[in-house]
């Protein structure tokens, strides 16, 4: 069977991966969001809610998973996050190989995966983009959500990899510290060596 040159695209928090994944989607690549499938397990009548609310009573309702209270459970917490990682990636993971059976006959698919590297998913992808802004631009971005602290940003930077370091083990580096315009040709650019190289 053919299988589709499969994109890994990854970046620290506020480094702008959402609106990379988007113009990916643009230039008709099909898109597996991790982020999102999650939401779907976790959401209401999710697969995973009542195995998760069984672990961590008093983290779901009828909505699904609270985030904020599953979060707050998990973080800083190892055994209680390799208990839910344990949940989430089988399910994830059987998601994943959907997609990939649904998109056989595409050139190439993007996978969104947030801890590409920290979680060892970069075995199952064929080349590696990195989302990447400078310090100041990342700051800005993450200072800015709703319910972001100073201090919650430093313990994510924590649980990920430095980005120089992910730089160095990309295959194409995507620059978000630009204009839309400039990433969006940057991406374009990458999308077209990638069909060059399978011709």
């Amino acid at each position: 069977m053919k299988q589709p040159l499969v994109i890994g695209l990854t970046g620290s928090i506020g480094m702008g991966k959402s609106t990379v994944a988007q113009m990916f989607v643009d230039e008709d690549v099909p898109l597996f969001d991790a982020d999102a499938a999650v939401h779907v397990l976790q959401g209401p009548g999710g697969l995973l809610v009542q195995e998760i609310e069984a672990f961590f009573p008093g983290t779901t309702s009828d909505q699904g998973v609270d985030r904020q209270k599953l979060g707050a459970a998990v973080l800083g917490d190892t055994k209680a996050l390799q208990k839910l990682e344990a949940l989430i990636h089988p399910a994830v993971g059987q998601m994943r190989m959907q997609f990939l059976a649904e998109h056989e006959d595409a050139a190439m698919v993007l996978f969104d995966i947030p801890l590409l590297f920290e979680k060892s998913g970069a075995s199952g992808v064929n080349h590696i983009v990195v989302v990447s802004a400078s310090e100041e631009d990342q700051r800005n971005r993450v200072l800015a959500r709703e319910g972001m602290t100073p201090e919650k940003f430093e313990k994510i930077k924590l649980l990920q990899m430095p980005d120089a370091e992910k730089r160095k083990r990309a295959d194409t580096v995507i620059n978000t510290s630009t204009s839309l315009t400039d990433t969006r040709n940057q991406v374009k650019n990458c999308v077209e060596k990638l069909k060059a190289s399978l011709a």
